[in-house]
């Protein structure tokens, strides 16, 4: 990027936006946002908490060293923040990561407030992953704390952060689509409708819930200040704040996911593949991308991660894009106890993948609008996209091509089992147009083939191929 953008999410907050100047995260800062910071850059936690991973990286850069056209007449202050090489967004996290996430986040109002320091907001994006670790991003989140206020995030957070990971662990009912459908998260009275007879007894419901529910409708025709007078006059103070804080994160850790069946897990004991074709798919993925540069490569249908930790080898990073949040899930967990930053889980359904979002659709991009990968991994992916979701194999083709890197993709032959197994469920005839003949001449129209293999079965073929511009 070499002309300054803006970020479409910044504008909410007038004391702190953020813009891109050459591939570079600025923060500009009002003389109120400065004055915040700069009690942030003194507090004890702050750069520790840079140090263990848990916010991101920054550091103040001289305003005066910025075009005027960036900085403007409002700031007085900039700072530059390490850049997040893929960000993800809260409905495409699976239960573990936002649960994760919603820990970094109490952790550090918790050491904010035992500085002066609050948070102005509650909202789960103001984290993003870097691998399997969730990092703190919204610096200009943290404001000194005002005596006799509660914490002003208190109602964000429940319904982008704490409410899913209700949902979920007590419901069974997966959060993302939720999210998807709201980006500012569940409103209380629609949760408590879902929490009935026992279930309030379970565990944050009643408080969190029912009585948050309760509360919104009593003060809904209430001034804000009128609001504050009340909680002042109860005697609201900073230290009851810790404690509500410590209680909401004492609660978060204990929720769990029962983890539901899912027809993927453990997909790589159970699939068709035997360990020869399995070592066939690892050597040609690690060879199609060996020595090339990918800098970011998308693994499409990536499943339980086989295939990302291959190209991880060859690759500064990786995002793992899958419709199955168990697999999913267990992956990041696994990465997160080996301490991997280079491998992205993404909860992501191929054929409705998360689109635009927010203030005129670009307050939270779409997935495939917020980077382009240098190589893409599409592997026993193509025949579930085409006979499940009647995608042609044409449109397959254009969108693979449109990301403009190198590809590496799998044609699985409607003779082989899983094709077989799929097509039974369709009419006769349906995908007629689904053959391997058909695939090779729309992938040659729009691709170089540099290299294919062929399994010893005969039912599938790998190509790695580069597009035409």
């Amino acid at each position: 990027m070499s002309d300054l953008e803006l970020e479409p999410a910044s504008f909410r907050d007038p004391a702190s936006t953020v813009a891109y100047l050459d591939g570079r995260v600025l923060r500009g800062l009002t003389k109120e946002g400065a004055a915040d910071f700069d009690t942030l850059a003194a507090a004890p936690f702050f750069a520790k908490a840079m140090d263990d991973g848990k916010l991101v990286r920054t550091t103040e850069v001289p305003v005066e060293d910025l075009p005027q056209s960036v900085r403007g007449d409002a700031w007085v202050k900039a700072l530059e923040h390490e850049r997040i090489p893929f960000v993800s967004y809260p409905y495409e996290w699976t239960f573990s990561m936002l649960k994760d996430a919603a820990l970094v986040h109490l952790d550090l109002l918790l050491a904010a407030l035992a500085a002066d320091l609050t948070m102005k907001d509650g909202y789960a994006y103001n984290l993003a992953f870097t691998g399997a670790r969730p990092v703190f991003i919204d610096i200009g989140s943290f404001e000194r704390v005002r005596p006799g206020e509660p914490w002003a995030g208190y109602r964000q957070f429940c319904q982008t952060m704490l409410y899913p990971l209700l949902l979920q662990a007590h419901k069974d009912v997966r959060f993302q689509p939720w999210l998807r459908g709201a980006v500012q998260g569940i409103q209380p009275q629609d949760l408590a409708k879902l929490f009935t007879g026992t279930d309030k007894m379970k565990p944050g419901v009643l408080k969190h819930v029912s009585l948050h529910g309760a509360m919104d409708q009593r003060y809904s025709k209430s001034r804000a200040q009128d609001t504050q007078k009340e909680l002042k006059e109860a005697g609201f103070s900073t230290e009851l704040q810790k404690a509500t804080v410590t209680a909401i994160r004492k609660l978060v850790a204990r929720l769990d996911w029962g983890r539901s069946a899912s027809e993927w897990n453990d997909y790589q004991k159970t699939s068709t593949y035997t360990d020869t074709e399995r070592e066939i798919k690892a050597a040609f993925v690690a060879k199609s991308l060996e020595g090339k540069g990918a800098k970011l490569v998308f693994d499409l249908g990536g499943n339980d991660g086989t295939y990302s930790r291959v190209a991880a080898g060859h690759a500064d990073y990786v995002v793992c894009a899958d419709g199955d949040d168990l697999v999913l899930d267990g992956l990041y967990r696994s990465l997160r106890q080996e301490g991997n930053r280079q491998i992205l889980p993404a909860y992501l359904d191929l054929s409705d993948p998360s689109p635009g979002l927010g203030w005129r659709g670009r307050e939270r991009a779409g997935f495939f609008d917020r980077a382009r990968p240098d190589a893409v991994l599409a592997l026993a992916l193509l025949h579930h996209l085409a006979i499940t979701g009647n995608v042609p194999l044409a449109e397959l083709v254009d969108w693979l091509h449109s990301f403009g890197g190198r590809l590496v993709v799998e044609f699985v032959d409607p003779a082989d089992p899983m094709a077989d197994r799929l097509l039974a469920n369709k009419p006769p005839g349906m995908h007629g147009d689904y053959r391997r003949e058909v695939f090779e001449r729309l992938l040659e129209a729009r691709f170089d083939i540099v290299d294919r293999a062929e399994y010893p079965s005969g039912t599938r073929t790998l190509y790695h191929a580069t597009p035409r511009r």
